[in-house]
């Protein structure tokens, strides 16, 4: 069994795959886009929203990220959960946490805590929440 994360962007989905595509060395495996599918009851956004992504798929590391733009009707809202994200070394959580933060907003600066050597919470600029982790403990 496997568990993936499914995000909608309300309409901003391209813009988010680039920013991880450029941030986080995102591979983006598969594109649907509203004008890809077949006509029907349930397309109703399609029209309007011929160009926004349907469905997307794409792999930061070993994992895949599904993601939509969904109804298209704004800002994104992400709350409840967080992504977190293991880094190889210290100085690639510096990396990655700077790179996230950028038009994101700093939740818990980046630093030594007592379960790891460096830490940090930034909610991206499309509102989804990172914990940047590096030389922790095995989970």
């Amino acid at each position: 069994m496997q568990i993936q994360p499914y995000l909608f962007f309300k309409g901003r989905c391209e813009e988010a795959i680039e920013f991880y595509r450029t941030t986080l060395d995102a591979r983006v495996t598969h594109v649907i886009r509203f004008k890809d599918a077949p006509p029907g009851p349930d397309m109703r956004n399609a029209v309007a929203n011929e160009n926004k992504i349907m469905h997307a798929a794409f792999q930061i590391g070993d994992t895949t990220i599904l993601a939509s733009d969904g109804d298209c009707s704004g800002s994104p809202n992400f709350a409840g959960f967080g992504l977190s994200l293991n880094a190889a070394s210290d100085n690639d959580a510096q990396r990655l946490f700077g790179a996230l933060s950028d038009g994101g907003t700093v939740q818990m600066p980046l630093g030594k805590t007592f379960f790891a050597s460096s830490f940090g919470m930034v909610k991206d600029r499309f509102g989804v929440s990172w914990m940047i982790v590096a030389g922790a403990a095995p989970a």
